[in-house]
């Protein structure tokens, strides 16, 4: 008999995801929205004990960051979230106690402790330093996440606007096209996907500034590279902004996730 959502929540409590990215790379901004919320998180060691956000930042800047930190939003306290940064902070020490946290959590008995999944936020095409991440994670799916799209929406519009004879009507409703192939000009996903251990799949994120920006594709990405059914359903029952991934999941599932 398949489990039902509420013997997937007795059997996992919560889900946790590891967000891997440099400073500015929009990860605040991305947990906001697949939270539904404009607050920051709140953060808590890995006893549970609530930790002051200064203190934190402070750790931070000076290289000592606590990965075992667990960042979480009131606004659906069941997403846990633990921040790499310390690896843009730290150096070459902090990138291996990364990897030690994934492979501890990614095999630990406690189930509740385990990570499920890893979003990497990337902002630049620098493919060798992706590559060296990914690389590090593949025992838990990961899925590649291209922030900060709206980078390329300029290049795009540049470009456009150097163009001879195009309109400015011609310009805006070429440049979502030009933006495309920009991206696979260069190739990224492509190169990833020779990679020894390839991301899983990757969505590209822009406006994520706007109000009625969501992150249904993040989501469904990330539900389809679980691969284990009782892990989509904990994060399909644990997310709160994307009905529709409710109920695609429910009408290929068949009843059980309520």
């Amino acid at each position: 008999m398949p489990l039902s959502a509420q013997d997937v929540r007795k059997k996992f409590r919560r889900f946790r995801i590891l967000v891997v990215g440099r400073a500015n790379a929009g990860k605040t901004t991305l947990l906001q929205k697949v939270c539904n919320t404009t607050e920051k998180p709140e953060i808590f060691d890995g006893k549970g004990n609530k930790i002051d956000a200064d203190v934190v930042k402070s750790s931070v800047n000076r290289g000592d960051h606590d990965i075992n930190n667990e960042l979480v939003f009131r606004s659906n306290p069941r997403f846990v979230f633990h921040d790499s940064c310390g690896f843009e902070a730290g150096g070459e020490n902090e990138f291996k106690n990364m990897k030690q946290f994934v492979s501890e959590r990614a095999s630990t008995r406690n189930l509740n402790e385990r990570i499920h999944a890893i979003w990497q936020a990337i902002t630049s095409m620098r493919l060798y330093l992706i590559q060296l991440l990914i690389t590090a994670f593949a025992v838990v799916p990961v899925i590649a996440v291209f922030t900060k799209f709206d980078a390329l929406s300029a290049i795009a519009l540049g470009e456009l606007r150097r163009t001879p004879g195009l309109t400015r009507e011609d310009i805006f409703e070429r440049t979502p096209e030009r933006v495309g192939e920009i991206f696979a000009g260069a190739n990224i996903w492509g190169r990833l996907c020779e990679t020894r251990h390839p991301p899983k799949n990757y969505v590209r994120l822009a406006k994520m500034n706007m109000d009625e920006t969501d992150c249904g594709p993040l989501l469904e990405c990330t539900t389809g590279a679980l691969g284990d059914e009782a892990l989509q359903m904990l994060l399909i029952s644990t997310q709160q902004t994307n009905l529709e991934l409710c109920i695609t999941y429910a009408v290929k599932k068949g009843p059980g996730l309520h």
